[in-house]
């Protein structure tokens, strides 16, 4: 069949068509399905609302929810694919966050004016939300999703990390996505022993407790995340409680609407199970010897893990070779599911671990300060097979780190940061061969917890910004805790004058349910000071770290979805008495912050400074401030209009500093001017407002105005007869508290003789003596 081209443009003139239509149809069905907006209004114990609403923006997406608590509002939208990709063995699950400006109506100060990458705190607030949904998704879902939180407004009142996971709660649950949810979220605050839900940030600046609580339905608890200032034991338990329970309101709400406009789920294919045949082989083959290995307590990291590897290839091979039909991969997958169900049945079975400890008891810790002299602090840690090397450098002020709007906004109103903690975690931690560049969200993570446990034990007016390094070495679990334990030390090493030492413990948890119903467990045991395999095989990782008081920070990872209060009070005491256990050991190192100085310690002191003479000591275009920091390295920073900080990387610069500072201040001896005292000054300049004087051959020239020349009103000094060197007397009357320029005037002795003219230069005294006595004459 042959087309012309007329048939052609018929032909695409009908296709065109019939896209229009499916679009128009399209729409229509999406407008009838969402033209009643479900909106819910969650009213909480304090008084306080939330509303959660939902089928009005972003209808393409698979689910979208918009929650707003005050000016602040939140919306999330959810997209999953519709097939998972083949091969994968893992949920692929992105959280994006972006904090918008023209959500606050700013514009973005960079060189683009507009967002950039992900700053920390957007990262972290992603990695919050991720670990609140990732637990209650079907294991065996695959799909790739996607949750994209956009900043519709933002008040300087509400944070939206909040809002924004229980947004995504109830995208999720609205949606045709397969998750087992709803869940809350709110933030709990402690004011004066009062528990705060949802606090404002005017309230948080006040409170000791910044918690967040993620809960699911059953008030099973599914995350927690929180820094304190040094907070109870039993206020931390009642927060977590009155948390939970606050939580159950939002996920009522949600439940309502999800009865009646959520979407049904998606069914998920289940992964495909191995024949009886394949799994009686594998566990027939391995069974005996990964039950070996894990009772073998003188395995350590690599050896277990090369046992267990070899223990995998060989079963692999053997196992293949009988049943070549079968892919590898799908009997690895078999082998792995075999070694962990054998790894939790040995931890019941024995009441004790792989390493030969109980369930309470801690590694070998060893501690050690003051590793290197040019280091102003310097600490390492090794508890097991983990080991973190931190280093402490102090410095000035101006070296702390500035803030942008929003951050700031997000942090409570602080503009800069004066400690801060790097942590790193090189390949090579684990023995493992990788690429080192840009920092990556599991660092930051960590780096974060590590920087909140430490930063409620410095003083709040410590004169020097501080910047704490750590460098895990090894690595086999709980890395940022060890980090918590040696940064408390390099802080007393380098005389940081912190309020109580700090420590931190990770403890994890091995459970028995059926049917996902976590609420009611068969039996459980918590694990004090777990190993890196016993947080991949186990069920919890939560990290508390705190002094010996309290508690500084808290945060609880789950892989199941949610466990009961009695768990995380239980895991909260065990932690509790580890931390003691910490102490006492990193108190044989050293017990308190240095008292005696180091060489290397930079020196901060303060330098006062008349108004009127700050320009002698910053110098023509600071001249005299960039000498003295080339030449000695010390660095002046204003504090206000007469008062100078002075920070020297150590003593001996400081005193070269301050020769250098004498000298340009004494080079020339300032007269004492007497107030309402009559002097003899000096014209320099002619100018249309006045002329310009000195009392004293080193002054800055001042102004003496028209307006004190004379009796009469001029309009040029010119008319008086003035001259450029001419001597003339004038009235001294202070210095302007303002601008601190001089106050003269000649006017007012232009009449009977009301004082003894004064000189400060024996030339212009004796020229002022002989005009006396010529007007008497």
């Amino acid at each position: 069949m042959i087309f012309t081209r007329k048939t052609w443009k018929l032909l695409n003139n009908r296709l065109k068509c019939l896209a229009i239509a499916r679009l128009n149809d399209r729409r229509c069905l999406q407008s009838s399905v969402h033209s009643d907006a479900p909106t819910v209004e969650v009213n909480f114990s304090n008084g306080r609302n939330m509303t959660i609403s939902s089928g009005k923006l972003a209808r393409f997406a698979n689910g979208t929810a918009v929650c707003q608590m005050g000016d602040t509002a939140v919306m999330v939208t959810a997209v999953a694919k519709a097939k998972p990709t083949p091969g994968q063995n893992f949920m692929p699950l992105v959280v994006d966050y972006r904090l918008k400006n023209a959500a606050s109506g700013r514009i973005p100060m960079n060189f683009m004016r507009r967002e950039l990458g992900p700053s920390e705190k957007e990262i972290l607030s992603a990695r919050l939300i991720d670990r609140s949904l990732r637990p209650l998704f079907n294991k065996d879902y695959r799909n790739e999703t996607q949750l994209v939180c956009n900043m519709l407004a933002m008040d300087a009142v509400h944070s939206p990390d909040v809002l924004a996971i229980n947004a995504a709660s109830m995208a999720l649950s609205l949606s045709d996505i397969p998750w087992n949810g709803p869940i809350g979220a709110v933030r709990v605050g402690l004011c004066d022993g009062e528990v705060l839900i949802n606090p404002t940030r005017r309230e948080l600046q006040s409170s000791q407790l910044d918690l967040v609580v993620s809960a699911t339905k059953q008030n099973l608890v599914v995350m927690l995340e929180g820094k304190g200032n040094v907070v109870l034991m039993q206020d931390l338990l009642k927060a977590i409680k009155q948390g939970t329970r606050e939580a159950q309101f939002i996920i009522h709400e949600i439940e309502r609407l999800q009865k009646s406009y959520g979407r049904q789920k998606r069914t998920v294919d289940a992964m495909p199970e191995p024949e009886p045949e394949i799994v009686q082989a594998v566990r027939s083959m391995c069974e005996m010897r990964l039950r070996e290995i894990f009772q073998d307590e003188q395995h350590d990291k690599l050896s277990r893990d090369m046992a267990v590897n070899d223990v995998r290839a060989n079963v692999i091979d053997k196992v293949w070779s009988s049943y070549p039909d079968i892919e590898p991969a799908a009997i690895g997958e078999e082998f792995n599911r075999t070694c962990r169900l054998i790894f939790r049945e040995l931890i019941f079975e024995r009441n004790r671990r792989c390493d030969g400890r109980d369930y309470d008891s801690l590694r070998n810790i060893n501690c050690q300060v003051d590793m290197y002299k040019p280091l102003h602090g310097s600490a390492l840690f090794q508890r097991g097979q983990t080991q973190v090397f931190c280093t402490v450098s102090l410095d000035s002020p101006e070296s702390a780190m500035k803030l942008d709007t929003l951050a700031a906004l997000e942090s409570g109103g602080l503009k800069a940061k004066n400690f801060m903690l790097h942590y790193e975690f090189p390949p090579y931690a684990t023995g493992e061969v990788g690429r080192i560049g840009p920092l990556g969200r599991r660092e930051l993570g960590h780096g974060a917890l590590a920087e909140r446990s430490l930063l409620p034990t410095l003083p709040h007016d410590y004169p020097f910004t501080v910047r704490l390094t750590s460098e895990v070495l090894e690595s086999n679990g709980s890395s940022s805790m060890a980090s918590v334990c040696g940064g408390s030390l390099a802080l007393m090493d380098a005389g940081v004058p912190v309020t109580a030492p700090a420590a931190g413990v990770a403890i994890g948890l091995v459970t028995k349910y059926e049917n996902d119903d976590t609420k009611h467990l068969q039996d459980y045991r918590i694990l004090t000071d777990i190993l890196g395999i016993e947080d991949y095989m186990g069920d919890m990782d939560m990290k508390v770290a705190g002094t010996r008081k309290g508690f500084t920070a808290i945060q609880a990872d789950l892989k199941i979805p949610g466990i009961p209060l009695k768990v995380v009070m239980e895991s909260l005491q065990k932690a509790t008495d580890a931390k003691s256990k910490i102490l006492d050991i990193m108190g044989e190192a050293i017990r308190e912050p240095r008292k005696y100085r180091k060489d290397c310690w930079p020196v901060s002191e303060n330098l006062s400074v008349e108004p009127h003479q700050r320009s002698q000591l910053i110098g023509p275009s600071g001249l005299h401030m960039k000498r003295i920091y080339l030449e000695t390295g010390a660095s002046l920073t204003p504090a206000d209009d007469s008062n100078f900080t002075v920070f020297a990387p150590s003593q001996a610069a400081m005193d070269e500093a301050k020769e250098l500072i004498d000298g340009y201040m004494q080079k020339e001896r300032v007269p004492d001017l007497e107030f309402g005292g009559i002097y003899s000054a000096k014209i320099t300049e002619l100018r249309d407002t006045g002329v310009m004087v000195i009392l004293y051959p080193s002054m800055p020239p001042a102004l003496l105005h028209n307006s004190q020349l004379d009796q009469r009103k001029i309009a040029h000094p010119s008319v008086l007869g003035l001259e450029v060197g001419q001597d003339i007397q004038v009235k001294y009357f202070g210095r302007d508290p303002v601008s601190g320029f001089m106050r003269l005037s000649r006017k007012v002795l232009q009449g009977p003789a009301i004082g003894i003219t004064r000189s400060h230069n024996k030339v212009a005294a004796t020229a002022a003596a002989d005009e006396s006595s010529s007007s008497s004459s």
